[in-house]
């Protein structure tokens, strides 16, 4: 299985990037991964937040192929803990899925035709982090639910 994390628009902390390359670095001992970052929606004040999201959506959706898996980053998502994410990634590499890609949106979510593609929607909390943050919050679980899934000294309950 080969995993994608894709997001909108470039970062701009460097101790942000930093733990994001942190993070990558050790996520692909486990697995086939990679970050995509789509530029940011041109012409954006310009544009309603419906039209924003349709450009987003249309970008998203060149990614993928038939086959693929969409799990969008959602605040309306389900939440995990831990161990249970760790569960749930586990189930979907073991039933074949070949590529999965998990979705941050823009600044104003997701349209809602991404929503019917999607096999999924995952909340991180129920606090609200900037954009940048959710890269590194998630690449983070996504590192803490291999290190589970491999038994390896990382995640203490």
């Amino acid at each position: 299985m080969k995993m994608f994390l894709v997001a909108i628009g470039k970062t701009d902390e460097k101790y942000i990037e930093e733990g994001i390359i942190k993070y990558i670095s050790r996520i692909v001992h486990y697995t086939a991964f990679e970050m995509k970052v789509l530029p940011d929606v041109k012409n954006r004040r310009s544009l309603s937040f419906e039209q924003q999201k349709k450009t987003e959506r249309e970008q998203i959706m060149a990614l993928l192929q038939p086959g693929d898996e969409l799990i969008m980053l959602d605040e309306q998502g389900q939440q995990y803990n831990s161990r249970a994410f760790s569960v749930m990634l586990e189930k979907k590499i073991n039933t074949g899925v070949r590529r999965l890609f998990f979705v941050i949106g823009g600044p104003y979510g997701f349209s809602a035709e991404l929503y019917e593609r999607a096999q999924g929607k995952v909340s991180l909390s129920s606090l609200t982090f900037s954009h940048q943050m959710v890269r590194l919050i998630f690449l983070e679980q996504l590192y803490r639910a291999f290190t589970i899934m491999k038994g390896e000294p990382y995640h203490h309950d």
